[in-house]
């Protein structure tokens, strides 16, 4: 029988959950590098069992783990990551020039096909390309290179690359997202970039059509329809038809368009989860009610799911890379919690129930399907 692997990223460490494909009983491994930042794990879709795990401290710096048996043991892979001689400023909130700097890593994506390659988003906002599994770490130089980032600035959360998407059908395209600057595709491997934001709309930037510095907080895609992609924006959750070319907003009923996850079900490309929070400065659930979201039109009609999930005096907040789904038969979705909640559903969001309750607060959430 199939199985699946939840890995999770936290605050403190990092664990990883496992259940055969019913998904009634789980295992709950953890934590590992207990007491670090675990901002991101993820496993390789060519070799399952390979990992990789961003882990960082304010006190140690940034490190990259690397497992080769499925989180049963790690090593520590190349840290050094080479910035290629891009200028090196962006704009700071008050408009003034603020010096590039690493932090930390906030996104790793492995190849589809090669486990040995692995694509990094960094704060402040680069991409980073490994193809010794994580050995060593190049810039992809072009991004920071497009011209418009003296006038990217940081979100909230900082200045980061956090969102990677690598078409299934175009080696050569790939998708990112930063906040706040905006998405980006290239078509050429990462050589050259250009800015997808047409269509968006922010409050705070003077000219509503500026091509950077909207707030773009994720971004999905399903792997059958390239061309169409999902996002959660800082406000409005919006659908592009044309690989990026053309937004348009499809937040319809929703009971506030602010959010920071969103994903896709694993069979269903029209089919798509958010998670609704009441506002950019009260990052929690409105009335209290945590309640995923699920439109089964590609956005504009949408339905609140509730049943197995706190209902009142509910305060928890769900980050950009905190929800994933599984592809088994009858698509698992999961999501995890500022609370240390990690929520499933094996029903595609009918009913859900805690995998566990009292982890540190969770930045990243992933999933493998296993046979």
């Amino acid at each position: 029988m199939s199985g699946v692997r939840v890995l999770v990223g936290t605050r403190k460490g990092a664990f990883i959950l496992t259940s055969d494909g019913k998904r009634e009983h789980w295992d709950v491994a953890g934590p590992h590098f207990g007491g670090w930042e675990m901002y991101h794990l993820k496993g390789s879709p060519a070799a399952p069992d390979r990992l990789y795990a961003s882990q960082s401290t304010g006190w140690f710096g940034q490190m990259i783990q690397r497992s080769n048996d499925g989180g049963k043991t790690w090593e520590p892979v190349g840290n050094k990551f080479v910035y290629d001689g891009v200028p090196g400023t962006h704009q700071w909130y008050d408009g003034t020039p603020h010096p590039w700097e690493f932090k930390r890593v906030w996104h790793l994506e492995p190849s589809l096909t090669d486990p040995d390659t692995v694509y990094a988003g960094v704060e402040d906002a680069a991409l980073f390309r490994s193809s010794d599994g994580g050995g060593t770490w190049q810039e992809l130089p072009g991004l920071r290179g497009h011209g418009t980032g003296l006038r990217w600035q940081p979100g909230a959360g900082g200045l980061c690359l956090h969102t990677i998407i690598l078409d299934p059908g175009d080696r050569q395209r790939i998708f990112i997202a930063i906040s706040a600057a905006g998405a980006f595709r290239t078509d050429d491997g990462g050589e050259t970039w250009r800015a997808i934001n047409r269509g968006l709309r922010s409050e705070h930037i003077p000219d509503p059509n500026a091509e950077v510095g909207h707030c773009v907080h994720h971004v999905a895609m399903h792997q059958s329809r390239p061309d169409v992609l999902f996002m959660q924006k800082h406000w409005d959750v919006m659908r592009s038809d044309d690989a990026g070319d053309s937004w348009r907003e499809v937040s319809g009923n929703l009971p506030t368009d602010f959010g920071f996850a969103l994903d896709v079900h694993a069979h269903e490309p029209d089919t798509i989860y958010v998670v609704p929070i009441k506002s950019d400065s009260e990052h929690y659930p409105p009335e209290g009610k945590l309640r995923v979201y699920r439109s089964r039109t590609g956005g504009n009609e949408w339905e609140a799911l509730t049943q197995g999930l706190p209902q009142s005096d509910c305060y928890v907040n769900v980050l950009r890379d905190a929800m994933a789904v599984d592809s088994l038969d009858s698509c698992g979705v999961y999501f995890g919690t500022t609370g240390g909640q990690v929520y499933a559903s094996s029903d595609a969001g009918d009913h859900w129930a805690p995998i566990v309750r009292d982890l540190p607060a969770v930045l990243s959430v992933e999933v493998q399907t296993l046979s």
